[in-house]
Formats: structure tokens, C-alpha cells, sequence
């Protein structure tokens, strides 16, 4: 049985995969490899969708999760600070120029993510799942998705979908449906067939919905 909750973890796998080729990127430059300013951008639009989530997550997962486990949600919204800060500290070797600071930052940057989104996984999307009613859930994640402006919607979707596999992709886009009336979710469709490109197939042979 599909759950809305499994799109949220689609999301948290294209933050770790899309992180892994970025820190890459930067350890490369950092030996002298070309493309630097071009990783740097990369990063600054993956910081923000991920400033959306963790937004989204504030004000909607955690006062549910409170509710259910007392304190719980408390340690994530530290998790959450220490992001900002480590992006801080990027921003600063970016603005020196400085190619070995920025992928040490970058190298810290995902070893933070990579333990915060463990940790959500195994635990406050569990709870989530295990304490919280579906419908519950279902409005949790509507709510973290209406955190991200419309205009950026289309570069959202062409993010996510090339890093998702296909089972993250049926779960992400399933979640999508979740949230949405069919009348709201239909128009992305055509942007979700772009972005998934050869994976489309796949994922409409899953959904057949998305071909009427």
C-alpha cells in the first residue's frame, strides 16, 4: 500500500544523491578541475528547495509529531539550525574564492544532511507513519508542499525526477496525487513526463492515470 509518506523519503533520496555529485564536484575543482561557480550555483538552488523542506517539515510534521512523542521534533529543529550554519560557512569560502575551503564545507555540508535525513527516516517519519492518522499525514505533506512558491515548481520538477529511481518516482509522484485534487495535479504532468524523460515509460506503466 502506497503511503504519502514514502514521497517524502523519494525527496529526502534526491537531497542524498543529488549532495553525493556535488560534493564530488567540488573535491574535483578543489584539485584543479574546472566548473566550480557552476557547482556552486547547483548548490545554492539545492540549499534552497532544501530550506523549503525543512520549512515545510516545522510547521507541519513537527507540532504532529509533538503531539504524538513529546520532545522528539525538538533535536530536528537543531538539525535544521546547524544546516543553516554549515551553509553559512560554504557562502564564506565562495566569497574568498577559496576552491579547498568551499569542498571541505561542501564534504561537511552532506555529512550533516546524510546523518539528519538517517535520522528522519528511521524516526520521525516512522513515528509519522505508526502514531498519526492518514489523513493526518496526507495534510501534513500538503501542507510542507505549499511551502515552496509556484514559479519554482518547474524547476522543482526538473530537479527531482532525473535522481529518483523508478520506485521513488512512483512514490513521489503518488504522494503528488495525494495532496492534490486531479484538477490541479493534471496540468504538471507534462513537466513530469519531460522531466522523468526515458523513465516515464516505467513510471505510466505503474501509474496508467498519467496517460488518461
Amino acid at each position: 500500500m502506497h503511503s504519502v509518506l514514502d514521497g517524502v523519503l523519494a525527496i529526502h533520496n534526491a537531497f542524498r544523491t543529488d549532495m553525493a555529485a556535488i560534493d564530488t564536484a567540488a573535491e574535483a575543482a578543489a584539485r584543479g578541475a574546472p566548473g566550480l561557480d557552476a557547482t556552486v550555483e547547483r548548490f545554492r538552488f539545492f540549499n534552497e528547495i532544501l530550506s523549503y523542506h525543512a520549512h515545510g517539515e516545522e510547521i507541519a510534521v513537527f507540532p504532529m509529531v509533538e503531539e504524538v512523542a513529546p520532545l522528539v521534533a525538538d533535536t530536528y529543529a537543531v538539525d535544521h539550525q546547524r544546516l543553516d550554519v554549515a551553509f553559512d560557512s560554504l557562502s564564506n569560502a565562495v566569497s574568498e574564492h577559496d576552491a579547498l575551503q568551499t569542498a571541505r564545507a561542501t564534504a561537511a555540508f552532506r555529512f550533516h544532511l546524510d546523518t539528519h535525513l538517517a535520522k528522519e527516516d528511521a524516526q520521525l517519519f516512522r513515528i509519522m507513519r505508526e502514531r498519526i492518522s492518514v489523513p493526518d499525514q496526507i495534510k501534513a505533506v500538503g501542507t510542507m508542499s505549499s511551502t515552496m512558491p509556484g514559479s519554482r515548481v518547474p524547476e522543482f520538477t526538473a530537479w527531482i525526477y532525473p535522481l529518483l529511481g523508478d520506485d521513488d518516482r512512483e512514490n513521489f509522484t503518488r504522494a503528488l496525487a495525494m495532496i492534490m485534487p486531479w484538477e490541479a495535479f493534471a496540468p504538471g504532468i507534462p513537466l513530469i513526463r519531460d522531466a522523468a524523460g526515458d523513465g516515464f515509460a516505467e513510471l505510466t506503466r505503474r501509474m496508467p492515470e498519467l496517460v488518461g
